[in-house]
């Protein structure tokens, strides 16, 4: 039996999906039972509670083989990101009284940096805070997501795909969350390991390249266009972070352009994605039609 937290997102989703085709137990703790009834009728075993409350992920750990934690995304943090540190708190809390054979933490590349690197710092923070647990431990070091993009497939139908990636031929790494859920599901089940660990996942690519393989599926020319440096907080506001609180983003873009997010940090491994983003855009586009 393995927890998977936030299983209704695409990260814990895929993750489940793998554990459960492995023909693994699955548990999920749920806010909302109606939002998971299609994971309780492929056999999930849902226990009621969130990341917020300590003795919840308590109960829901008891006596499972290993456990998948992440933090929720959130893209307009408290300054002294304080929603992080809370759910962190929690996990630390409820992993001391109930400690698994292993954990699996969903992290990021650029998390080995202390400061710098804008939104990145939630998972800095994790790493940080689980660092004195004598669990064994493996921190997923995911690139930037494809889904990330899927923006795309509604405002590139003039050839033009706008990031915040300059310049646009810079690769950084990037991968596609089912890619994800599957090295999650691998360490879960697979070969046990002491001590901590971090692997690094997913392969080098542009925004160039993602705007190429967009318009193959597309079958249109699309470009990749860099948001002007000036024209960022417009553009998250757009996207729906709150007016004047883009920071976070803004830095962590910054920290990406300038190498935050690159393969090669000394002492990890690395796993590569398999999944491109013609494959995601490809999935994408034939559920909406379907």
């Amino acid at each position: 039996m393995f927890l998977v937290m936030g299983i209704t997102g695409r990260v814990g989703g895929a993750t489940a999906r793998h554990l459960l085709a492995q023909g693994k137990k699955v548990r999920a703790l749920v806010r909302d039972r109606a939002k998971a009834a299609s994971w309780s009728a492929q056999g999930v075993e849902l226990v009621d509670g969130d990341w917020n409350d300590a003795a919840a992920i308590e109960r829901a750990l008891d006596g499972v083989d290993g456990a998948f934690v992440m933090l929720p995304p959130i893209w307009a943090p408290s300054p002294d990101f304080k929603e992080a540190r809370g759910i962190i708190a929690n996990y630390v809390d409820a992993l001391s009284k109930m400690p698994v054979p292993r954990v699996v933490a969903l992290s990021s590349m650029g998390a080995n940096n202390a400061s710098g690197m804008g939104l990145i710092t939630a998972l800095s923070l994790l790493e940080q805070g689980f660092r004195d647990l004598a669990l064994p431990i493996a921190f997923v070091r995911a690139g930037g997501f494809f889904e990330n993009f899927l923006y795309g497939l509604h405002i590139a139908q003039g050839g033009t795909l706008p990031v915040f990636y300059n310049p646009t031929d810079r690769q950084s790494t990037m991968v596609a969350s089912d890619d994800i859920g599957a090295e999650i599901a691998t360490l879960l089940s697979g070969p046990a390991w002491s001590g901590h660990r971090a692997i690094e996942l997913g392969s080098m690519v542009s925004a160039d390249d993602v705007a190429a393989q967009l318009g193959e599926v597309m079958e249109i020319d699309v470009r990749a266009f860099a948001v002007p440096r000036a024209e960022w907080p417009a553009t998250f506001e757009q996207f729906g972070i709150p007016k004047g609180q883009s920071g976070p983003a803004e830095a962590m873009y910054e920290a990406v352009n300038t190498g935050g997010m690159d393969l090669g940090v000394e002492g990890t491994e690395h796993v590569a994605g398999t999944t491109s983003a013609r494959d995601v855009f490809s999935t994408a586009r034939t559920a909406v039609t379907a």
